[in-house]
Formats: structure tokens, sequence, C-alpha cells
């Protein structure tokens, strides 16, 4: 299964023909104010049934910006236990630039399927995973947002910041805009010199778990042992008072 992760005139407007569409909403909670939160079960099952989802399947996801919806969408399927999956590196740029064909309109409509998933939450982060990382040298904080987000010069919650000890390497690193949005070459030895790496445990936010959709897609596809997505991000942290807040920075990793 192909599947494309993008706003609905994006799809229409170019995707690579077999490919279905799933819209960026459909991978959220929709909750003010963590709204990048998990759908519930429900929300879920609706979503791949409609997707002709079987777990023998083969996945292949694409976005149109260099992975951040994609790797939502592949930490999506981590989280109901599928692991048979793969990135297009650069997506429908890459693709394009590369002479493949294109198609336009609304796409395949699979035909639905019945299905009744379970949750892993081994790829998922809460706030009290996060606490609990702060003041442990075995785990890792990665912030993926903007540095004038992590710095708290950039407000886009009730508190400005970043958690205490989290290592800041913005998402847009990962990947390359004049290679149409492929990978950055050898992100092993950039994580590294932020001190992250694989003998660690990381977990990984953004604002909402958008962004961070590249960093948890980059991390698996680097074999990191055990990586999380904080679903609720600076947009559940942020509007929190009972959580501790950090402002300047960066921070470089412990140990």
């Amino acid at each position: 299964m192909l599947v494309y992760v993008a706003e609905a005139p994006a799809f229409a407007a170019g995707h690579i023909p077999g490919s279905v569409h799933v819209a960026p909403a459909e991978l959220v909670g929709g909750v003010a104010p963590a709204t990048g939160r998990l759908p519930d079960l429900g929300r879920l099952n609706g979503l791949f049934a409609r997707l002709g989802y079987r777990p023998d399947l083969n996945v292949v996801a694409y976005d149109d910006e260099g992975g951040g919806w994609a790797g939502r969408f592949l930490w999506t399927l981590d989280v109901i236990g599928h692991r048979r999956w793969r990135y297009l590196n650069g997506g429908i740029h890459a693709w394009a630039a590369a002479g493949g064909p294109i198609a336009r309109g609304a796409g395949r409509q699979p035909s639905p399927t019945s299905v009744a998933l379970d949750v892993d939450p081994s790829p998922v982060a809460e706030a009290e995973d996060v606490l609990r990382a702060i003041d442990d040298a075995e785990q890792v904080i990665w912030d993926v947002r903007s540095l004038a987000e992590y710095r708290g010069e950039r407000r886009a919650a009730q508190r400005a910041g970043h958690v205490p000890g989290a290592v800041h390497l913005d998402w847009l690193e990962l990947k390359n805009p004049w290679d149409h949005q492929r990978l950055t070459p050898d992100l092993e030895r950039l994580l590294a010199r932020r001190g992250i790496v694989a003998e660690k445990s990381i977990i990984t936010h953004c604002q909402t778990h958008h962004r961070s959709g590249l960093s948890y897609l980059v991390g698996r596809l680097l074999g990191f042992p055990s990586i999380r997505a904080y679903h609720g991000s600076w947009s559940e942290w942020g509007n929190r008072d009972d959580l501790p807040v950090a402002t300047g920075g960066p921070e470089a990793a412990r140990g």
C-alpha cells in the first residue's frame, strides 16, 4: 500500500499512481490544547478500515514536506503494531525530480476492511515519561522545534521555553531542501554531535508531534532501539502549570 499524507489539494495536484490519501487531520486527536495527541481507538479503526488495512500489507509512506507527516503516519503504524513499512526518501518532490509518473485527481479508493486494532504503547511517551527523563542520564529529550521556540523567544503555548535538559536539533536540519527534501546525509553523525545516540533512550517532541514525526522516523531508520514520541508535545507541556520549563540555551546532552 502506497500512502501519501498531505492536504487534499496537494494530493489532487499530483501523487504517485496507485496512492491512497491520508489527510494530516486524520492522524491527530484535534482536542485543544494538545491537538496533536493520538486519536482515540475508534477513529484509528475508522481510518485504517477506510484504507483497506491488513496486517500483512507492506506500506510505503511519503509526503510533500520531507518526512514530517509521513513520519507521523509511520509512528501511528508502530503504535498499532505494524512494522512492515518503508519511507520514500524525499517524498513527492524527489519522485517528481527523478522523473517518476504523476497522477492527478482523487486517487485510488481502496476497498474497506473490518479492523479491530490494538495500541502498542511502546512508541508513545506521555508527560510523565518526559518528566522522569529530565534527570535520567540514560535518556535524551530531543526537541525539534525552532531555536526561537526552544529558547522561549517565540510563544506558542501559555508558557514558552523548553523541557529542562532537552537537547535541541531542529527538524529542518534533518532534510535537505536543495536535494528535493531527501534526508540529510550522515544523520547518525549529526545526531551524535548533540548526544542523540543509539545507546540512549530517546524521547522526541515538537509543538504537536508533527515535526517530530520526522525525528522519530530518523531514529527508526537509524535503528535506534529505543525511541518514543511525546505526542502531547509542547502544546501540552507548555499549557500545564505543574511541569518545569527552562528558557535560553541550547543545552548539551548529558554523559
